[in-house]
Order: C-alpha cells, then structure tokens, then sequence
C-alpha cells in the first residue's frame, strides 16, 4: 500500500513539475514575450555597437598622434577645435605646368549612357 502512495505521489509531483516547465516555456513563446526579446537584444546590439565604435575612435586618435609625430605635425596652439596644422602648401609639378598638359576638345562624360 505503502509503495502504492509512493508512486502516486511521485507521478504527480513529475506531473506538477512538467506542467509547470511546460507553461513557462509557452508564456517565452508569446508575440509580447518575443517582441520583449527581440527589442532587449536590440539594445544589447546597439550597446555593443556603440563600444565598438568609441574603441575604434580611440584607436583612430591615438594612430593619428603617432603618424603626426612621425610627419612632424604638431597640433596649433591657436586653433580650438583641436585640428592639427598642416606644413605650408605645396605646389605640384602637375599643376605649374598645367599650361603644357594635353587637354583633349571634346568632354568626356562617364555618365553617359552607351
């Protein structure tokens, strides 16, 4: 009889138990629950995103340093939004003998449909 009691109360607390688990596994699978889901990772994402994208500035600004320091660009005391001065310009050969350059009479329009 004992054994008998035993077992009954034992297929129903597993009986219990797995209703339980089931119902909480179908309350996950609501549109609002999905929809809750969906909108929580986005956030995760987009959190993510933005780490990474302050990473990769930082790592911008500090490659920029190194390469100013390496050209002998030095930030201009005088300029406030902190850009950096350039050498003095520079004229290309190109350019001063732009009188000599062959510049053909028709334009050419790469836009153009052919």
């Amino acid at each position: 009889m004992f054994r008998r009691a035993f077992w009954f109360t034992a297929g129903a607390a597993a009986g219990v138990w797995a209703t339980t688990k089931v119902n909480r596994q179908l309350k996950k699978l609501t549109p609002e629950s999905l929809a809750a889901q969906a909108a929580d990772k986005a956030v995760e994402a987009g959190h993510r995103l933005k780490d990474f994208a302050l990473d990769v500035k930082a790592g911008m600004t500090q490659r920029e340093d190194e390469l100013n320091d390496a050209l002998g660009l030095h930030q201009d005391p005088d300029r406030s939004d902190n850009v950096t001065a350039l050498p003095g310009p520079r004229r290309l050969r190109a350019i001063e003998n732009s009188k000599t350059t062959y510049r053909p009479k028709f334009s050419y329009d790469r836009n153009e449909d052919h």
